[in-house]
C-alpha cells in the first residue's frame, strides 16, 4: 500500500550487488509513478529516469530546461513507488561543481540508487543529435569528482557519460571516446556511458578499455542499432537502459485513440486495446486499502465491464 517498503539504501546496496554479478541489468525508462509501478511487475531490474522524457513531460525539447527541482521531484515520485533501485538523468548537473553536488545531495534525498552526469556544453541536446559539444577533459574529470565527493551514502551509484563519440567522426572519434572513458573512471565513476556508439565493435572496445560496469542507451530513431539484450551482454554491455520507449508507445497510442474518436465519435474499437478497470486497480493494489480502512475500498467490480 501507498508506496515501497525497500528504503533507498537499500536499493543502493541491491544495485551495486546486482552490477557485481556480471548480468545483464535492464533499465526501462518510466514516464510516471504508475507506469515504475509496472516495470516491476514485468520483472525487470531497475528503473530509468530518462531527462527527454521529464521534458517531454513537461512539453518542452530536452535542451536543459529543466531544474533540479523539476528533476529531483519527479524522481521522488517514481522511485517511492517502487522496490527497484531508479537511474537518473542529471544532464550536465545543473552548473558548476558546486551546484553538482547539490544536484547529488538532492538526488540522494529524493531516493534514486544511481544518477548519470555527463560531458556536454550546455545547453546541451539528445545525446543522438548533431551539433553536440563536449567540455574539455579537465572538466569533464572534474565534475565526476564533484559527483563522487558530494555523496553521503557511498553506495549511491555515479554513471558517467561521455559523449565524446558523437561529437568526432570517423575511428578518431572511437579513439576519443575510449580516452575520456579511461578518465572518467579513474576520477571515480562506478559506472560508464558511453552516448551513441556506432555498433556492437565499438561497445566491446569500451568494455575492454575500462574496468568498471558499461551501460548502453538503446533508445529509438537513435545513432545505434537496437542490438538484442544477448548482443549486448555478449559485447561486454552490463547495463542497458530504454528511456524514451515507453512514452513513445504511449502518445503513439494516444494519437491513434484521439484521430479515431475525431473520426467516428465514440472510442468503442480502441477499447480491447485499453488497460481496464481490473488491471489498473491490481497495478494500483487498490485491496491493499481496503484492508487498512474498509471505507475506501466498499466496492465490487461485478457488472463493469471487461471490454
Amino acid at each position: 500500500m501507498l508506496y515501497s517498503t525497500t528504503t533507498p539504501a537499500a536499493k543502493r546496496k541491491a544495485l551495486r550487488a546486482a552490477l557485481a554479478s556480471g548480468e545483464l541489468l535492464r533499465f526501462p525508462g518510466a514516464f510516471n509513478p504508475l507506469s515504475a509501478r509496472l516495470v516491476q511487475r514485468k520483472g525487470f531490474e531497475g528503473v530509468y529516469v530518462s531527462g527527454a522524457v521529464l521534458s517531454a513531460d513537461l512539453g518542452l525539447p530536452d535542451v536543459g530546461l529543466t531544474t533540479l527541482p523539476e528533476v529531483a521531484g519527479r524522481s521522488a515520485e517514481i522511485a517511492r513507488q517502487t522496490d527497484l533501485p531508479v537511474l537518473v538523468d542529471a544532464d550536465t548537473g545543473f552548473g558548476e561543481p558546486l551546484n553538482l553536488a547539490r544536484t547529488v545531495q538532492a538526488l540522494e534525498d529524493a531516493g534514486v540508487a544511481a544518477f548519470h552526469v555527463e560531458d556536454q556544453v550546455n545547453p546541451k541536446r539528445c545525446g543522438h543529435l548533431e551539433g553536440k559539444s563536449v567540455v574539455d577533459g579537465t572538466t569533464a574529470v572534474r565534475r565526476v569528482k564533484a559527483a563522487v565527493d558530494a555523496r553521503r551514502d557511498g553506495d549511491l551509484v555515479v554513471v558517467a557519460r561521455t559523449d565524446v563519440r558523437g561529437t568526432v567522426p570517423g575511428p578518431e572519434g572511437l579513439r576519443a571516446a575510449v580516452e575520456r572513458s579511461r578518465a572518467l573512471v579513474d576520477a571515480g565513476a562506478d559506472v560508464l556511458f558511453p552516448e551513441a556508439m556506432a555498433d556492437l565493435a565499438e561497445f566491446e572496445a569500451v568494455c575492454s578499455a575500462v574496468d568498471v560496469p558499461v551501460l548502453a542507451n538503446m533508445t529509438e530513431f537513435g545513432r545505434s542499432d537496437l542490438f538484442t539484450h544477448e548482443q549486448l551482454r555478449d559485447a561486454g554491455v552490463r547495463l542497458v537502459i530504454h528511456p524514451v520507449s515507453l512514452l513513445r508507445l504511449a502518445m503513439g497510442a494516444a494519437e491513434r485513440a484521439l484521430d479515431e474518436l475525431a473520426g467516428e465519435g465514440t472510442l468503442a474499437g480502441q477499447v480491447p486495446h485499453m488497460q481496464t478497470r481490473a488491471q489498473l486497480y491490481d497495478l494500483l493494489d487498490y485491496a491493499s486499502y481496503g484492508e487498512f480502512d474498509a471505507g475506501v475500498y466498499d466496492f465490487t467490480l461485478e457488472g463493469n465491464r471487461d471490454s
